[in-house]
């Protein structure tokens, strides 16, 4: 294999994150549906940064919902990370590299409540380290949160292989030093990628 460390984003990577899907499971119909998604994923960017306080958003969110919408927004806040499908070829392919001792790695974008909520997966307690966005106050593509990664677990970027799935998110990887796929779901194209 050309790398020593396999760095996965999660979303879209290891679990897929449907973001319409996700508020469908907590709507009664379609209107309602798009009418929550404008208001709550509007400023997700920045939960993903960490810049707004998750509990503080969702009143924020709240009282500019209608009151009938309420108790499916609170719902959404409280469970939406249940609905992010695992991609099983991703988790298929993260067991193999744990049977060759490959490190692996997790840099993902996402609030301060689905980092907390992660640490329930068992596949990302195969990883030798874990950094999400939120906690750190900053978010891909800000090359900060790699830097944080490379030296958080003294990592060399050259000898590192990063999987995810927007181009912007590799670009600023490979800005320094640090080789990767934009992930479309093909497993079989990262293994060649790599020589796995």
């Amino acid at each position: 294999m050309k790398y020593k460390n396999i760095i996965f984003d999660f979303g879209n990577v290891i679990g897929k994150f449907d973001g319409r899907y996700i508020m469908q499971q907590f709507c009664g119909s379609e209107e309602d549906c798009t009418l929550l998604c404008s208001v709550i994923y509007e400023k997700w960017g920045e939960l993903d940064k960490g810049t707004i306080d998750y509990d503080e958003y969702r009143e924020e969110c709240l009282a500019a919902l209608p009151e009938r919408l309420a108790d499916q927004a609170r719902a959404f806040f409280k469970n939406w990370p249940r609905y992010i499908t695992p991609k099983k070829e991703t988790l298929c392919f993260i067991g193999e590299l744990v049977k060759r001792n490959v490190p692996l790695y997790l840099l993902s974008n996402a609030p301060t409540y689905f980092a907390e909520w992660a640490k329930q997966y068992e596949v990302l307690k195969k990883f030798s380290g874990v950094v999400f966005s939120a906690p750190l106050k900053t978010a891909k593509p800000d090359p900060a949160i790699y830097q944080y990664l490379f030296r958080t677990y003294s990592l060399k970027p050259e000898e590192c292989f990063f999987i995810d799935d927007l181009e912007k998110n590799i670009e600023a990887g490979k800005a320094l030093g640090m080789n990767g796929i934009v992930f479309a779901g093909d497993i079989e194209e990262v293994k060649r990628t790599i020589g796995f």
